[in-house]
């Protein structure tokens, strides 16, 4: 495939691309040190996803690419929308510049739209609001091939009761209680826009997402560690109400595994 390159003056492009991956293979989102790809093999070593797609499309258009994602995602966190933007000069159609990244990239990292955007748009701080899902297997054994993208919960939960408490989430609050502990002096208060549930026609996933536009670190995983023990019936539904006006982390409940959990969607005006 022609890369696009011309030369002579071409114009800077903005590149938003919107991208699907499984988690479990990388240390997270974020580049950290030299990626190792094996190309023939589609596999991943101890590389991060941030690093696989700059490496790609740096091949493809032979630019030194950097790539601008919308937030970070721990290791074994999946994503079905995560948004990123790059800066380019290439002249190659968005169609051509689409198939050749996915042909490049191991299958399971995809980029699924491609769009040529304003200069001025930036992945992250352009950023309204983001959707996580958290998804829970319900049985006393986990399914094998759900494993990966699923939490195991061996009990029957109290979803009524757990959308009681999830309900004292939604609005403005300091989240200070259901975030690792920061020290760096930055605010801890972040809006909740939305909590659903959706459990699936089988009656044994369940989906737990929340809108926001802005999360803590871990604290989706906290609030939903939080809830499952609420919905195991190991916690009363007011206390979420004491874990928000405490303030005090060790009054919530666990941080779940990073593998039940989706960056879903990111929302821009």
């Amino acid at each position: 495939m022609n890369n696009g390159r011309v030369s002579g003056n071409i114009s800077k492009r903005n590149i938003k691309i919107i991208i699907e991956y499984d988690g479990s293979r990388y240390s997270g989102w974020q580049r950290l040190g030299k990626t190792s790809v094996d190309t023939v093999g589609k596999s991943i070593k101890k590389a991060s996803i941030q690093a696989v797609i700059e490496d790609s499309i740096s091949k493809l258009l032979e630019e030194d690419i950097k790539l601008i994602g919308s937030g970070r995602t721990d290791a074994g966190v999946h994503a079905l929308g995560q948004v990123a933007n790059f800066y380019s000069y290439t002249n190659l159609p968005l169609r051509e510049m689409l198939i050749g990244i996915n042909r490049l990239l191991p299958e399971d990292i995809a980029v699924v739209d491609i769009k040529e955007v304003d200069l001025n748009f930036h992945s992250r701080y352009s950023a309204k609001a983001k959707t996580y899902e958290y998804r829970i297997y319900m049985g006393e054994t986990q399914s094998v091939f759900l494993r990966k993208y699923t939490y195991h919960e061996p009990n029957r939960l109290n979803i009524e009761h757990m959308k009681k408490a999830a309900s004292y989430l939604v609005g403005t609050h300091d989240f200070k209680g259901f975030s690792t502990d920061r020290r760096d002096g930055k605010s801890t208060i972040r809006t909740i826009e939305d909590i659903y549930f959706h459990v699936n026609g089988n009656g044994n996933v369940l989906s737990i997402g929340i809108t926001g536009n802005g999360f803590l670190y871990n604290m989706v995983r906290i609030i939903i560690g939080t809830l499952i023990e609420i919905g195991e019936g190991n916690r009363g539904t007011d206390d979420m109400l004491e874990i928000l006006t405490s303030k005090k982390r060790q009054k919530a409940g666990i941080t779940v595994s990073g593998h039940g959990l989706f960056l879903y969607q990111v929302y821009y005006e």
